[in-house]
C-alpha cells in the first residue's frame, strides 16, 4: 500500500501529474500507473481527477496523513543509525562483581564518556552465576570476570593478568626471616613486583602463622588452599570471611595473613602495617577477560570500547580509590 507513497505524496504536493513526473524523473504514464496500482490495492481513488488543480478525496487524506508519519519514522531511524554509526548515540551494558565494578570498569567508563559523553553506559553487579544468565540471555553486552566462560558460547577479550600475593601482618617475626623477598607498597604499585628479578618466597615459610581465609567455593580461596597444599601444608584457618576486602581489612589489624589481589592492593591506600611477597605458580596466577556472546550482533559501540580497552585509554590506577560505601568484593 505505502510502497508508491513517494510518488503519491508528489502528486499530492504539486497537485499535477505532469509536475511530479518532472520531479520524479519518469514518464507521466509510468507515474499514473502506480498511483493506479496504490488505488486498486486500497480500493478507491486518492485523487478527485474532475478537478484542477487536483484535490485529494478523503480516502487520499487518510493515506496522505499516514504517508507523513511514515516519512517521520523513516527519518526518525535514519538519524538514530547515523547516530550510532558516529556514537554521537548508543547504549553499553556491563556486568561485574563488585571488585570490577568498584575498582576496574570506572576508570574504563571514564575514558570511554570522555570520547563518547552521549552512550549510555550501565553496570550491573553480580556474582559470576547471575552475570553468565544476564549475558547469555542478551541483557548485557559484556561481562569482565576472572573465571572462564564456556568458549563454545561466548567470545574473550583479554583484559589484564592478575596476581594473587600473600598479605602478612608485619610484627610476625618470620618477616625478619624473608625480608629479602618483601614487597613494598610502592613495588606493587609500580608493578616491579612482576619482574622476573623479583623472587617468590618459599610459602611453607609461613605454614605455622594463622590465615584469614574466603568462604569455600570461592574462587581465591581455592588458590589459596592448593597454593599451600603444594608448599606441604595446610593453612591454620582462624577466619572465613565472604569478602576480600573484608579479608585485607582484617589482616591490617595484625590478625593473620590472607592471600590477595594485586589489583585491589593497587586500589586501595597503603596499610604500613602490611608485607606483601610474591607467590609462584599457576595458582598465583588469574586472566581477567570481557566476554560476550558468540553470534551476537557487536554493536559500535562494543567495537569501539573493546578498541579503547586494548588501547590503553584508561586513567591507570593511583592508589587513592576509595571503597564505596556498602560495596563488597569476592573474588
Amino acid at each position: 500500500m505505502f510502497t508508491w507513497k513517494k510518488y503519491v505524496y508528489e502528486v499530492y504536493r504539486e497537485k499535477s501529474f505532469s509536475k511530479a513526473a518532472q520531479n520524479l524523473y519518469i514518464s507521466q504514464p509510468s507515474l499514473s500507473a502506480r498511483i493506479k496500482k496504490v488505488e486498486e490495492e486500497i480500493g478507491v481513488p486518492l485523487f478527485d481527477r474532475s478537478t484542477s488543480p487536483l484535490q485529494l478525496t478523503e480516502a487520499g487524506r487518510i493515506y496522505i496523513d499516514a504517508a507523513e508519519e511514515i516519512f517521520q519514522i523513516e527519518q526518525r531511524v535514519e538519524n538514530a543509525i547515523n547516530n550510532l554509526n558516529t556514537l554521537k548515540s548508543g547504549h553499553l551494558s556491563i556486568g561485574a562483581s563488585n571488585l570490577f565494578a568498584a575498582y576496574v570498569l570506572p576508570t574504563l567508563i571514564s575514558g570511554f564518556k570522555r570520547k563518547y559523553p552521549r552512550i549510555d553506559i550501565q553496570i550491573t553487579e553480580g556474582n559470576t552465576d547471575q552475570l553468565e544468565a544476564m549475558l547469555s540471555s542478551g541483557y548485557l553486552d559484556f561481562v569482565i570476570d576472572n573465571y572462564h566462560y564456556d568458549s563454545t558460547l561466548y567470545n574473550k577479550e583479554s583484559y589484564c593478568q592478575e596476581h594473587i600475593l600473600l598479605a602478612v601482618p608485619r610484627h610476625f617475626p618470620i618477616n625478619k626471616e624473608l625480608e629479602s623477598f618483601q614487597l613494598s607498597y610502592e613495588n606493587i604499585q609500580s608493578e616491579s613486583d612482576l619482574s622476573e628479578k623479583c623472587p617468590a618466597v618459599p610459602l611453607n615459610s609461613f605454614s605455622s602463622l594463622p590465615f584469614i581465609m574466603l568462604t569455600p567455593g570461592n574462587d581465591t580461596r581455592t588458590r589459596g588452599e592448593h597454593l599451600c597444599r603444594l608448599a606441604g601444608f595446610s593453612p591454620r584457618i582462624i577466619l572465613e570471611l565472604q569478602q576480600q576486602s573484608t579479608a585485607y581489612m582484617a589482616a591490617s589489624t595484625q590478625l593473620g595473613a590472607t592471600f590477595i589481589s594485586d589489583m585491589l592492593v593497587q586500589r586501595l591506600p597503603s596499610f604500613e602495617n602490611l608485607v606483601y611477597y610474591k607467590l609462584s605458580g599457576p595458582d598465583a596466577l588469574r586472566q581477567v577477560f570481557f566476554y560476550y556472546k558468540k553470534h551476537k550482533y557487536k554493536t559500535r559501540v562494543m567495537e569501539e570500547f573493546i578498541a579503547l580497552m586494548h588501547a590503553g585509554t584508561a586513567v591507570p590506577p593511583d592508589g587513592t580509590g576509595v571503597l564505596p560505601q556498602g560495596s563488597e568484593i569476592p573474588h
